[in-house]
């Protein structure tokens, strides 16, 4: 194959070129895609499918606000990224690996609710056959060759049963649980090993997926000296690898999550009836709230970790890692912080890391460099760089959550904005500064030094699902529960109206909010083509029909 070719074209000449990038078994399928895609016609035909395709899935949510920025990002970009780089090709160009990661792919299909619904539940049965009888999962896999790896990550396993319930309470398919699955074979991790790569075959005993989100809890469940969930390995933090790897380190940030995954299957274990089962989640979410008001407090917010030696991270103590915006943010999102200390520790993490000069909002603050703590490889990176100091976006994504569910439309927006990469470069000085594309979330932004607003990542990053999450469902507050549209808006005072147009199975819904009063958020009056709806709530109907649905808040 040549390295280059040569094209002439004449004064006056046009030229119609397709450039072909593919691969095949073997060289005889390969000449049959050549010879197919010389025909100029049919590469038209295949390029006009494909922006069907994507029109097809991107279409089904589309908003108008006043904030044009906000529109090109929920209108296909952050899903089109999601899908394209996270769930097809799981690949970018910083990162092309090609693997399932059990926690990163099932967070990304949380955003596919609101699109392709069905698309999260494959993912679901997927995860779950990677987990092992024991309850713990492979950390990544390959499909192609059948080999992953296990690993003493404290938190992968829960996020199966986290996004369960999210399905469940999106579309209110119960059936899914009784879906049976297999398990993975292998030995367990021997003491003192923290992962192994290897081939884990699928044996012939199954559970039904509720069942193994039984064993992800149970297996999740355990708790250290503080009485806080063990963080392994690391727990969503892969640079915190040695924080707990001995065994008794605990996870501040984790204990808000499992809280959560409790909380969420408490409510689906009582709807199923499983009155004992309940019970236990609701003691066990209970004993976990008030070791993490009593022992993971530090004045004015919440510690981010225990080491195996009791050290503290995310304390006033430390002169590096004094806050980690995390356990701040979830304290909120779990709702197991206690309710004043969830307004302190969200006033501390604006104080100590959102940087509106620079337009990010830092992981935690100061970054790891010269103290005694060794938490694990996160220290091995650059001070402000990545994880060490620099903005994370999929967790600044979840500071906008936290700051919606508390009532503060004017910052949640504010930072919206500050993450919105189309913002950081409307500029050209603000575009030299940043550096990377401006149509796709990135992974992280440098927050100190000369580098410091320089993005860095794009593509392969978690954040693209997180933000239109943050978007759609907090902000623009269009929540959707056992087929019932409701509409819960966190937004400026001075929007005085937006639309959202969705579609759900065959049936479109045009929805009008309107903002006279400036009251922000609340149900107002509703209307659904032209009728009253007192309720305020839609029952969706997926067989067909357009629905002009009007609501003043």
């Amino acid at each position: 194959m040549p390295s280059k070719c040569g094209i002439t074209i004449e004064a006056f000449e046009e030229k119609k070129l397709v450039l072909l990038l593919g691969c095949e078994e073997n060289k005889a399928d390969i000449s049959k895609q050549i010879e197919k895609y010389t025909d100029f016609a049919i590469c038209m035909e295949e390029y006009r499918r494909v922006k069907h395709n994507w029109e097809e899935i991107l279409g089904r949510v589309q908003v108008k606000t006043p904030s044009e920025s906000t529109n090109l990002l929920l209108n296909g970009w952050c899903m089109y990224q999601t899908i394209a780089s996270r769930m097809l090709a799981r690949s970018g160009y910083y990162q092309s690996g090609g693997a399932f990661g059990f926690r990163d792919q099932l967070q990304d299909s949380l955003s596919l609710l609101y699109f392709q619904p069905d698309k999260t539940k494959e993912q679901i049965l997927k995860h779950a056959s990677h987990q092992f009888p024991e309850g713990d999962v492979e950390h990544w896999w390959h499909e192609e060759t059948g080999r992953g790896i296990r690993t003493r990550f404290s938190d992968d396993l829960l996020w199966l049963p986290y996004v369960v319930c999210q399905y469940v309470q999106y579309t209110g398919d119960k059936s899914i649980l009784e879906e049976m699955v297999p398990y993975r074979a292998g030995a367990p991790l021997p003491e003192g090993v923290d992962e192994k790569y290897d081939a884990y075959p699928l044996t012939e005993q199954v559970g039904s997926i509720y069942e193994h989100c039984q064993k992800a809890i149970a297996k999740g469940y355990n708790l250290g000296e503080h009485g806080l969930p063990k963080i392994g390995s690391g727990d969503w933090n892969d640079g915190m690898n040695t924080v707990g790897n001995k065994g008794k380190g605990e996870s501040v940030w984790l204990g808000f999550f499992l809280y959560t995954v409790l909380d969420q299957m408490q409510s689906l274990c009582q709807e199923r009836g499983d009155t004992k089962q309940a019970e236990d989640y609701a003691q066990k979410k209970e004993f976990l709230k008030k070791n993490l008001n009593q022992n993971a407090w530090d004045g004015s917010w919440y510690k981010r970790a225990f080491t195996d030696e009791n050290q503290e991270l995310g304390s006033r103590q430390n002169t590096e890692c004094k806050i980690d915006s995390i356990s701040q943010s979830w304290s909120v999102i779990s709702r197991a912080g206690d309710n004043d200390k969830q307004y302190i520790a969200m006033e501390s993490l604006e104080r100590y890391l959102v940087k509106e000069d620079l337009g990010l909002i830092k992981l935690l603050d100061p970054p790891f460099e010269n103290s005694e703590l060794e938490p694990g490889y996160i220290k091995s990176y650059l001070p402000g760089t990545r994880e060490n100091g620099g903005q994370y976006t999929h967790a600044a994504m979840w500071c906008i959550i936290a700051e919606c569910m508390l009532g503060f439309p004017e910052k949640a927006f504010a930072y919206f904005q500050m993450l919105n990469p189309i913002e950081h470069t409307k500029t050209k000085e603000a575009a030299n500064r940043y550096k990377v594309e401006p149509y796709v979330m990135p992974a992280d932004i440098y927050g100190i030094g000369n580098l410091a607003g320089r993005g860095g990542w794009t593509w392969y990053t978690g954040s693209s699902s997180w933000a239109f999450l943050a978007g759609i469902r907090y902000l623009l507050g269009l929540k959707i529960e056992k087929e019932v549209l409701m509409l819960e808006p966190c937004i400026p005072k001075e929007w005085k109206e937006y639309e959202i147009h969705f579609r759900y199975g065959e049936s479109i819904y045009h929805i009008k909010i309107q903002n006279p009063n400036q009251n922000q958020t609340g149900p107002g009056t509703w209307t659904c083509n032209g009728e009253d709806v007192p309720d305020k709530q839609i029952h969706l109907n997926q067989q067909g029909g357009i629905y002009q649905i009007e609501i003043v808040l």
